[in-house]
């Protein structure tokens, strides 16, 4: 009975120590999880107000708020389990060869956030900006996180992955507010030219939505096969370039027979000789 009464006592001195040495363990945990909840709230609080104040887009500062946030609690949680005497290393190990996995598997889909975070920092285009890019041309209605959304002059929705977006050639026709209109009129051989060049000047003279300044450029541009090609340089703002473009090609076709000028189209002569 006395040995039985002297393990009890030792398997009660044992447990005592380890609820005492985990207890404080525990409690240590628990207090710096709270404090660390609390830190992690600040600062990404004040993150955010550093974000407002250096203007940086809302959906950028969305996310990294949400990134700033994640990582931070990632890194407590993993200081919290090692003040509780869990071994990290393994499991630092596996999750880092899980992200590896994840990351080869979901390689293009990283490339495109990647992509669309660099649109959002550098701002290569906005919402409402006419651009041409990857075989497409449209009105950029959405900037999201893997894709950008588009508009075709002819009302289809085009979704471009970021990443090619944002590492190929891009052309944004709402940067400028002016644009330089250019054509290429021909006349028929035997025309005469002086007439077209006067003609043309004064189409340009009277439509009122193209700029003096820069002046307007009419110059013999090339002798073609078929026609004297007469080539035409203006300038406008840029919400009148597609009207311009169109009206000049009208108003040139009407007035062309009014100055006995012939619109040329290509022609062959055939010349057949007898046996």
């Amino acid at each position: 009975m006395e040995n039985l009464s002297t393990h009890a006592s030792e398997i009660i001195k044992m447990l005592s120590g380890y609820v005492t040495e985990y207890g404080l363990r525990l409690l240590g945990a628990i207090v710096v999880l709270i404090i660390g909840l609390w830190i992690i709230k600040i600062l990404v609080k004040s993150s955010q107000r550093l974000m407002i104040k250096g203007q940086i887009d809302v959906s950028l500062s969305s996310f990294l708020k949400s990134l700033i946030d994640i990582l931070l609690k990632v890194l407590l949680i993993i200081s919290v389990m090692g003040m509780m005497g869990i071994q990290m290393t393994s499991f630092i190990a596996l999750l880092g060869a899980a992200g590896l996995a994840v990351g080869m598997a979901l390689s293009g889909t990283l490339q495109n956030f990647a992509g669309g975070v660099m649109i959002l920092i550098f701002k290569p285009f906005k919402i409402d900006d006419f651009i041409t890019a990857q075989g497409y041309s449209g009105v950029v209605k959405e900037i999201r996180i893997f894709v950008t959304v588009l508009t075709t002059p002819d009302n289809k929705t085009i979704f471009i992955p970021n990443g090619p977006l944002s590492n190929g050639s891009l052309t944004n026709f709402s940067t400028q507010s002016q644009r330089r209109v250019n054509w290429s009129f021909g006349i028929a051989y035997g025309d005469d030219f002086d007439t077209a060049k006067k003609m043309l000047f004064d189409m340009i003279k009277e439509d009122k939505r193209i700029l003096s300044n820069p002046e307007p450029f009419v110059a013999l541009g090339e002798l073609a096969d078929s026609s004297v090609n007469i080539t035409v340089r203006a300038w406008v703002n840029a919400t009148d370039y597609w009207g311009v473009y169109f009206d000049m090609n009208e108003n040139f076709y009407k007035n062309a027979s009014k100055f006995n000028l012939s619109i040329p189209f290509p022609q062959m002569d055939v010349h057949m000789d007898k046996a």
